[in-house]
């Protein structure tokens, strides 16, 4: 399935995005290769592949919920750059 340069625009319209006349044939192609590779990967049978969330067999890379002992409070802010009244001073954000 190719894009056309009038469904680039289309879509360059819908958001709000300004395409000079080289981006706009420059995005007609990646895009137009992109679906290319899209249609490609469709044409791959995959009956009897399971559904899968990584291509290697990895163990769970999540740990245990696990209550332990936390950080003390001085060793935690022994590296801080300021601190004050136990606790990290921070720039201002409002």
């Amino acid at each position: 399935m190719a894009i056309t340069r009038d469904e680039v625009l289309h879509v360059a319209s819908l958001a709000r995005l300004a395409l000079a006349p080289e981006e706009v044939e420059l995005f007609t192609r990646q895009l137009g290769d992109i679906l290319a590779y899209v249609n490609q990967l469709a044409a791959v049978d995959t009956t009897g592949v399971a559904p899968m969330t990584h291509v290697l067999p990895e163990p769970e890379a999540f740990r245990e919920d696990v209550v332990t002992e936390s950080l003390p409070r001085e060793e935690a802010l022994a590296n801080a750059p300021a601190a004050e009244e136990g606790a990290f001073v921070v720039p201002r954000v409002i």
